[in-house]
């Protein structure tokens, strides 16, 4: 796959009328992922609020006035219940995050546990615990991960507008560390943070260069949540919703530049009417979140989904091995407004 795209071919694609963008981005979905399936993934906050980074999009950093509580980890026992449940209800991923800058060595015993666990249920496995050492990597591939998200938020240019505690260079430090451990990467970012288009397409850019393609690439449309930054910034101003046609043409370049990639329709999505979800599905998006919570933000909910699968003649998508990063690719984690 190619890792040498440059901006000016990826801003060449933004450009293209939109049906010759999603024409393209459908041929070359077709060549890699059967389009009629789509794979349905579960996310679950394991450990909420308390965050010490400032992302200006969280609602679980402490540097935001949400009104959310900070908790401990959870009990293994309980998310292993939890990871049942989605099982049960069709799900072939569950995804577990923690708002964490970094996981601390004492979490490590119960985290492998719940890696564990969750994967002796045949499902994949995905985390996103913040960042991580070589040696905290080595441990989850040790106990099975499958996934480990670790989002870019966006270019790396507008990146510090968004994020002061965590530097562009340190996400891209921990995706290394994940990538040498042999787990796969599940890395996108958020579009409708006030960012023009030529973030979005250096956003991508980032992604597609990177040595490997991320296994799973999640898009977000952020979710103002008053009490953040972002979401006090641009609650009462024309950018507080991404156009729904440029956020179609983001999941085709997304699709276009990393084609074996599975491409995750993430935070959102709520909010996004059956034909842009349709647009987005055609121009590439493979994977959804299900479920009526996004860690701690509303989600569209089971029955809503499966009525939009019905109305569009798409299913779920057979459950299989899970795919590690030494072989092979699958697919996305998460905040309240942007999920892996």
């Amino acid at each position: 796959m190619r890792t040498d795209w440059t901006r000016e071919e990826i801003a060449a694609l933004f450009d293209l009328p939109v049906t010759e963008l999603l024409f393209r981005a459908a041929e070359i979905h077709r060549q890699h992922h059967r389009p009629d399936e789509i794979q349905l993934c579960t996310l679950l906050s394991i450990k909420t609020g308390g965050c010490p980074e400032d992302c200006g999009y969280c609602a679980q950093s402490v540097h935001a006035d949400s009104g959310v509580k900070a908790t401990r980890l959870m009990d293994v026992r309980e998310v292993l219940q939890s990871a049942a449940r989605a099982r049960d209800a069709g799900s072939q991923r569950f995804c577990m995050g923690a708002a964490w800058r970094n996981p601390k060595d004492r979490d490590m015993p119960a985290i492998v546990e719940i890696v564990k666990g969750v994967r002796a249920m045949g499902m994949e496995t995905c985390m996103t615990l913040g960042m991580l050492t070589p040696g905290q990597a080595g441990q989850l591939a040790e106990a099975g991960l499958d996934y480990y998200n670790h989002n870019i938020d966006t270019s790396p240019e507008r990146y510090g507008e968004v994020i002061t505690t965590r530097s562009f260079a340190e996400r891209l430090d921990t995706l290394e560390h994940v990538r040498s451990a042999g787990i796969a990467v599940c890395s996108g970012g958020i579009v409708g943070m006030g960012e023009s288009r030529a973030d979005r397409v250096g956003f991508i850019h980032a992604l597609a260069t990177l040595p490997r393609h991320p296994e799973s690439v999640p898009i977000n449309a952020l979710v103002p949540i008053k009490g953040t930054v972002l979401g006090d910034m641009l609650a009462d101003t024309p950018l507080a919703k991404i156009d729904e046609i440029e956020f179609v043409r983001t999941v085709a370049a997304a699709r276009l530049t990393m084609p074996q990639s599975m491409v995750r329709l993430s935070a959102g999505r709520e909010a996004m009417s059956a034909s842009t979800q349709a647009l987005c599905f055609l121009a590439g998006a493979n994977s959804i979140f299900t479920g009526d919570k996004l860690l701690t933000a509303a989600n569209a909910g089971d029955d809503a989904d499966a009525a939009l699968f019905a109305r569009l003649g798409l299913k779920p998508m057979e459950g299989e091995e899970p795919l590690r990063a030494a072989g092979g690719c699958s697919s996305g984690c998460a905040s309240p407004a942007m999920a892996g």
